[in-house]
Formats: structure tokens, sequence, C-alpha cells
């Protein structure tokens, strides 16, 4: 059985409140879990205390057995310093313009900079 330790949604619409809780991997997200774990109400401001609550001592202990944690999970615990935290996400590289687009866009900033020099 694996475990992962993610959010689960509740609150009412339009006004989200997330439960911290470990789970089978195969169980829904709202669904049936083993343990909470602690809460994440996105509504209150980055500094509030009471934004992301957490059982450091429950945490530890399931992720020693063997837990995962989701990645906005695991930016809570490295926040809390109860793990290291995660390397912030790249930009893929498919997103970025292609040859054609940035010839453009090389072009466009040359004729700008000859216009206003």
């Amino acid at each position: 059985m694996s475990l992962k330790i993610r959010l689960a949604r509740g609150g009412a619409k339009k006004r989200p409140f997330y439960s911290i809780v470990v789970a089978d991997t195969r169980s829904p997200r709202d669904g049936r879990f083993i343990e909470k774990l602690g809460t994440y109400n996105p509504m209150l401001e980055r500094t509030h205390a009471d934004r992301v609550t957490l059982k450091e001592e429950r945490i530890r202990h399931w992720l020693g057995v063997g837990a995962l944690p989701t990645e906005r999970v695991e930016r809570f615990l490295g926040d809390a310093g109860i793990m290291p935290k995660p390397e912030p996400r790249k930009t893929p590289s498919k997103s970025a313009p292609k040859a054609k687009a940035q010839e453009r866009a090389k072009a466009a900033e040359e004729a700008a900079a000859a216009a206003t020099g």
C-alpha cells in the first residue's frame, strides 16, 4: 500500500479549505483517509499563523513509514523545517518562443533602440 500526504478539499463554494491528510494513493482526493495531519486555509494572508497548521510529530512518523508528500505539501513541510525545501519549479523550455519569434523580438528591440537613441 503506497501512502501519500496530500490535501483534501473542504469548505464551501468559492471558499476553499484544505485538510492535510495521509491516504492511500488509490483513494479519491476527498474520500477515505488514514489520519488528518493538519490544515491549510488559502483565504488567510501568507503571514497569518493559522494559514498552515501541522502535527509535526505525526508527519515525521508517516514520513518514516514511507509516505510521500505531494508537491504543495512538500513546500509546506519545507517552510516548517520538517524536510528540506524542494527546488522551485522550472518553466518548460517547450513554452519558449521559437526561432522566428525570437528574431522578430530582437529586430523590434533594435528598431526601438535606434528610434530613441
